[in-house]
């Protein structure tokens, strides 16, 4: 499915997500309505609560108030850019100025719980105990994410095991998450439960990797954050760790020396980048998330031919060739 005509099928969902997250009952407190409409409405893909939408209707529910149900999932991506940008000292997000550097740390990481604690009313409200359990659990797997994430900075010896550990926890389990809940608001069955998830499991997989792929070979006006970031600040993520396994002592050693360095210059960056490159860094992260793809089609198959099924197909395809 071209992009302009994925685009055109999913609009009408997209403004209603946008209706409802503008609807929600807001905070008594401004300042936390302020901060939280400039990361909720600073111009995200609504990946997550699309999915929520599309994975109920593939299962058979039209009913309207899924979109309600749905914007949870924006909720708690947005609490963890919150408190991902605080961690990382990041400057930009989404093409402006991160929270932290506009409201501080502390008050950005208070609005980050606030509206973990909002979603968590949202799946409480809904009455669905189903719903609320994996939310919690997710929750928890995410919190995870962010202390293993800081935990391995400059841990040069990360495996690919610990590595794809942390990218569930961070990114994974959430949109896995989503898509579950699609299932369980239409009453689907244990197995569609699980293949749903398994479904959304390897997307995610497959989105953070792109990410981090996009952090060496995307343009920082698309992907709206400064490129080389992550070897910036010392964080190991595929390229880095495929160029590690692969190259000679030589390359390898030149690596950890350009990794290291307290002041990383633009220069120092760009020898990083030929010698990943060179070390089949790029290639080999491509495949693997090409890998992630199919797997996530596997257990999206085993749902009988629908549209809604070639929606979804379409939005899982298109993680290999985004550019932000």
């Amino acid at each position: 499915m071209e992009k302009e005509s994925l685009l055109a099928a999913i609009s009408e969902d997209l403004e209603r997500i946008e209706a409802a997250l503008a609807a929600v009952q807001a905070s008594q407190v401004p300042f936390i309505n302020e901060v939280s409409h400039y990361i909720l409405f600073a111009g995200g893909k609504r990946l997550r609560p699309l999915l929520t939408v599309l994975c109920a209707r593939l299962c058979g529910y039209e009913d309207p108030r899924i979109y309600e149900l749905s914007v949870l999932f924006e909720y708690l991506h947005a609490a963890t850019l919150l408190h991902d940008d605080v961690v990382d000292g990041a400057e930009f997000r989404r093409g402006r100025r991160a929270a932290h550097n506009l409201w501080g740390n502390q008050a950005t990481i208070l609005v980050g719980d606030y509206l973990y604690a909002r979603a968590l009313r949202i799946a409480v409200e809904k009455g669905n105990f189903e719903v609320l359990k994996v939310v919690t659990e997710t929750t928890l797997l995410m919190s995870e994410g962010e202390v293993l994430q800081l935990l391995n900075v400059d841990n040069t010896g990360l495996t690919e095991e610990e590595y794809e550990e942390v990218i569930f926890r961070k990114t994974a389990a959430l949109i896995a998450a989503a898509c579950e809940c699609g299932g369980i608001a239409a009453g689907a069955s244990e197995a569609e439960r699980k293949a749903l998830w398994a479904f959304g499991r390897h997307l995610g997989l497959a989105f953070q990797i792109t990410d981090d792929l996009l952090d060496y070979l995307g343009v920082s006006t698309e992907t709206g954050k400064d490129i080389g970031t992550d070897f910036k600040e010392g964080k190991v993520t595929l390229p880095l760790l495929y160029a590690l396994q692969n190259s000679n002592d030589g390359d390898r050693q030149r690596l950890l020396s350009l990794l290291r360095d307290p002041e990383p210059t633009p220069q120092g960056f760009e020898e990083a980048f030929k010698i990943i490159e060179k070390n089949q860094g790029f290639e080999r992260t491509r495949q693997r998330a090409q890998r992630e793809i199919e797997e996530a089609l596997e257990h999206l198959y085993r749902f009988p031919a629908h549209p809604v099924r070639d929606l979804l197909e379409g939005l899982t395809r298109y993680v290999l060739i985004r550019r932000k």
